[in-house]
């Protein structure tokens, strides 16, 4: 085994996650508005494909579950999980639609929308966040370094400094982490 690659890569890790930290007061602002919607009343919407969509999972799952704090559960749902739901709207529709139709169905005007693509480019996560800005639902992008086209579909776009796929998850799940336990330590 080439330890030489390894910890090259445990450094890169660490340089993009300095670099992260830069994020901190956006991040913050960001965990705001979601616990500003959630105190109203509002829910909290993930969706995103493949490792994407195990985050939206995993998110989802912190809040209604629990991040750190015993406390009641909170408002939140993957748009990922339902496989009848997903298989029925790509066939009678289109796999674009599989987040948008569940945004429009679901969705209330205070609710929190977190897209999450590595690209941001994924056109199903895309329409998703229009149908959100279309119903007064926060639209949240979580992207790469360059945002792709939700740096400008989203109300608020956070985007990790990295290019490369697996750096961005890794960053995705950390800033999804902190931003739970921000919101649950606002809200227990």
């Amino acid at each position: 085994m080439n330890s030489g690659f390894l910890r090259e890569s445990f450094l890169q890790t660490a340089h993009n996650f300095e670099r992260l930290a830069e994020l901190a007061p956006h991040i913050a602002s960001v965990a705001d508005r979601i616990v500003e919607r959630m105190r109203a009343g509002g829910k909290v919407m993930f969706c995103g494909n493949g490792g994407s969509a195990a985050d939206a999972q995993h998110l989802a799952a912190e809040l209604a579950g629990r991040y750190l704090i015993d406390r009641a559960p909170l408002a939140a749902m993957a748009l990922t999980t339902n496989s009848s739901t997903l298989t029925a709207v790509g066939n009678d529709y289109s796999f674009e639609d599989i987040f948008e139709r569940q945004v429009r169905g679901i969705g209330r005007p205070g609710d929190v929308a977190v897209g999450i693509s590595t690209s941001g480019n994924s056109s199903n996560v895309l329409k998703a966040m229009h149908a959100a800005s279309d119903m007064d639902i926060l639209s949240i992008g979580l992207t790469g370094e360059d945002g792709g086209k939700m740096s400008s579909a989203c109300d608020i776009c956070i985007q990790v400094p990295s290019s490369a796929t697996p750096r961005i998850q890794e960053m995705h799940i950390a800033v999804g982490h902190n931003l739970c336990e921000l919101i649950e330590t606002a809200l227990a």
